[in-house]
């Protein structure tokens, strides 16, 4: 294995060219003054330094209305010492009344009123750190990563802020560490891209910009303006140790025969470090981590599907710096290493170059057989090894290329991948994707052993023998992967085409890669129409086709859709659609992965409906709609789906509030309902400070089947679980921690009347983070 890691780090390379800088002068342009003496963060404004600092106002309002005047008067203030950066905001409004603001959660604070501000450290146009703040101080911050097109929140920096509302609108300072970047503390002066931004929502959710946006321009991060100053700046080590402790007890029994309850304890002593290197590179590290979730994930209902359910990412250690490992294709979802003894993780940008390479250690081993018609997921009880190293160089302002290489390795099996991928944008309107990849896999001998598969039936619904036959290969095995795309964006148009090809025998066992065995073609287009003193300022109207086969050729879905939405008042947006497919059933022969003459073809058809809005500032209301011909894989026919999902958001006070989602699917075949399922996900915060808070969750599934109208398998008439958990938290920051919970679980079916609670867990945890 370590041959391999080193052979492919060795066999990265780069070429040398001339880099360009992308914040441009011309869009906005400002000079920050170091000072010798902070400004106190209490939300006043009131220290002399405040007078020296640099001044810019946001004057345009840049969404729904382009490049208008802003409706309301903002005035932000910058200025610097050598260890931090000091912002203020003067957030005036006509009607303070009308101020939405809540006490938040660090993150949850969007729907409020902001203000905040984005930098670009390299000001190369490929990430951007995110601020912003509410009324209350509550923060916000995240990561904009220009290379996927996407914006995460899971990074949490340490920082400051601090707001007070006064007569004509509210106050907002803010001080950010220079510990919280990455930048290049070589240079006598910096130049970063910036844009200050105010969020004002009334009718709309206003976006208000110290800078104007080109529509015409997909590059959002190449139109930032250029902040000059910070002269001599230096990062202190930026070095954060955080121990924590973890106390758990747990209660289980089973339900059917009913037992008694079997009691555990859990006691877990664990540190994290957090160590910059230099100004641009960063260690993390973790001994014994506590990878406990402390918030429950969102329910699904996993009914009438083949493939595996995606779950998100929330552990710190995995999060922070995570963009520097993105690709195209996710060939890296770390909730695949499950409970891991110890992690280290190198993240670096110096100049055009950044890196990143993650080693953890696992104490279980799990991954993904994919397949064309269905995915299963593999737990092995043993040890592995995960490691994924990234490079990319920036040779310009628009093209950039990287590589992605990822390890995971057991006793008896392994999987290594190595990918590389370019982006070319020649234009600011078009834009080219490449990403290829190889791997090699090794299967553990009883691995397809684990797969229920009697291949002497002649079709045996979801037991399908798919992945015991994927998994069905004696010794090293090996497959390939590329996808090209293209989009075109212009102001009120886009048009983009992608190509993906998969080989049976590829594998991104690190990544979260459900299908393999197939090629698939998507072209497609939108048209936007941009309205001026209309209820609805925004209409998109989007069509595409595609067109999937497996690799040797056999149709396996073609398919057209077509929608229009509406963004209008009171936050409003409502979206109609139309889905026609073809798509092929299950095979009816289990002993061969053969498509044609062994499955059967289903024309599909989706009606859906999106609507939401907001009917005053404290209300949230949606709802989803749809009506589809779908196949009922278990007993490979087309039936009928009607699915009505409501959800409701309520700020009952400003520090209290619920969130209600219900989800109830009704799916009948020929001779009747052949399922009715419902989810209820309820989700209340009682958020006392914006450190401290009371949040209790509770996730209810029931569903009702006809064990009469299963042709190939048996099921239980119903079945319902509930999953509740109250926890409070206090978060002094985001690695200053204090957390106490209970939760517990309870099930019922045929065999038990009415729920029945079989597990329950008391847990706290305590950490605190030092920083010097």
């Amino acid at each position: 294995m370590n041959n391999r890691l080193l052979a492919g780090l060795t066999a990265l390379s780069a070429c040398i060219s001339n880099f360009a800088i992308a914040g441009d002068k011309n869009n906005a342009h400002l000079v920050i003054p170091t000072l010798s003496s902070p400004a106190k963060i209490d939300g006043v404004l009131d220290e002399s330094q405040w007078q020296q600092a640099a001044v810019t106002t946001l004057n345009y309002e840049v969404r729904p209305a382009e490049n208008q005047p802003a409706p309301v008067e903002t005035e932000a203030r910058i200025f610097a010492t050598d260890t931090s950066i000091f912002v203020s905001f003067i957030a005036r409004d006509h009607n303070p009344s009308e101020i939405r603001a809540n006490v938040r959660a660090r993150d949850k604070i969007f729907g409020d009123d902001l203000v905040g501000l984005k930098f670009d450290t390299f000001n190369d146009s490929r990430l951007a750190y995110n601020f912003f703040v509410n009324p209350y101080g509550a923060q916000s911050d995240s990561i904009e990563n220009e290379l996927t097109g996407q914006e995460s929140d899971a990074w949490d920096g340490i920082w400051y802020s601090a707001a007070t509302q006064v007569e004509d609108g509210y106050r907002v300072e803010i001080e950010l560490p220079l510990s919280l970047f990455n930048f290049d503390d070589s240079l006598d002066k910096q130049q970063w891209g910036f844009e200050f931004v105010r969020y004002y929502p009334r009718d709309n959710n206003h976006r208000l910009s110290s800078l104007p946006q080109d529509r015409n321009n997909s590059c959002l991060l190449c139109q930032l303006g250029v902040a000059e100053g910070l002269t001599n700046a230096k990062q202190s080590s930026g070095l954060q140790i955080t121990p924590s402790l973890v106390g758990a007890r747990f209660q289980e029994r089973n339900a059917h025969p009913k037992t008694d309850w079997q009691n555990s304890n859990d006691i877990e002593i664990g540190t994290d470090i957090r160590w910059a290197i230099t100004p641009s590179t960063l260690l993390n590290a973790t001994i014994n981590p506590d990878f406990s979730q402390v918030e429950a994930d969102a329910g699904q209902l996993n009914i009438n599907t083949t493939f595996t359910l995606f779950v998100n990412e929330k552990r710190p250690f995995f999060l922070d710096n995570k963009d520097y490992f993105d690709t195209q294709k996710n060939f890296l979802h770390t909730r695949n290493i499950a409970a891991p003894d110890y992690g280290v993780k190198l993240t670096s940008k110096v100049d055009q170059h950044t890196a990143g390479l993650l080693v953890a250690q696992d104490s279980v081993t799990n991954f993904i057989v994919p397949g064309n018609l269905g995915s299963k997921v593999v737990s092995l009880n043993e040890d592995s090894m995960n490691i994924a190293g990234r490079y990319r160089y920036d040779v310009s302002e628009n093209l950039s290329i990287g590589t992605l290489l990822t390890i995971k390795d057991s006793e008896e099996y392994h999987n290594y991948l190595l990918s590389g991928d370019v982006k070319y944008q020649p234009t600011e309107k078009d834009t080219f994707k490449i990403q290829f990849a190889g791997s090699q896999t090794q299967y553990p001998t009883n691995l397809r052993e684990r797969f229920r598969c009697n291949k002497s039936e002649v079709f045996n619904g979801f037991d399908s023998c798919e992945a015991h036959l994927r998994s069905s290969i004696d010794g090293n095995f090996t497959g390939n992967f590329y996808r090209f795309s293209y989009n075109h964006n212009r102001r009120n148009w886009s048009a983009f085409a992608i190509y993906e090809n998969i080989s049976d025998d590829f594998r991104a066992d690190l990544g979260f890669m459900t299908r393999a065995d197939y090629n698939k073609l998507v072209v497609g287009g939108d048209y936007k129409w941009f309205l001026d003193d209309n209820f609805f300022h925004t209409i998109r109207l989007h069509g595409d086709w595609d067109i999937t086969h497996s690799e040797s050729g056999e149709l396996l879905e073609r398919e057209s859709q077509a929608f229009i939405d509406f963004d209008g008042d009171f936050q409003s947006r409502l979206k109609f659609g139309v889905v026609s497919r073809t798509a092929v059933g299950l095979r009816k022969n289990n002993s061969t992965l053969k498509i044609k003459g062994n499955t059967d073809y289903f024309d599909e058809t989706d009606l859906f409906f999106r609507g939401q809005f907001d009917p005053n500032s404290d209300m949230t209301l949606g709802l989803t709609l749809m009506y589809e011909k779908e196949i009922d894989y278990a007993n490979n026919q087309l039936g009928k789906k009607l699915r009505l999902n409501p959800d409701f958001a309520w700020d009952i006070t400003d520090r209290l509030s619920i969130d209600v989602e219900y989800e109830n699917t009704r799916f009948n075949v020929e001779g009747g309902r052949l399922f009715t399922a419902n989810l209820l996900d309820f989700r209340l915060n009682w958020q006392f400070t914006v450190e401290s808070f009371l949040r209790v969750s509770s996730i209810y599934k029931h569903i009702k089947r006809d064990p009469n109208l299963y042709k190939y398998s048996e099921r239980h008439a119903k079945f319902s679980n509930i999953n509740n958990e109250v926890l409070y938290g206090y978060k002094l920051n985001p690695l200053s921690v204090f957390y106490l919970g209970y939760s517990d679980g309870h099930i019922a079916n045929d065999d038990v009347d009415s729920l029945l609670q079989t597990d329950r867990r008391l847990f706290m945890k305590i950490s605190y983070a030092f920083v010097m």
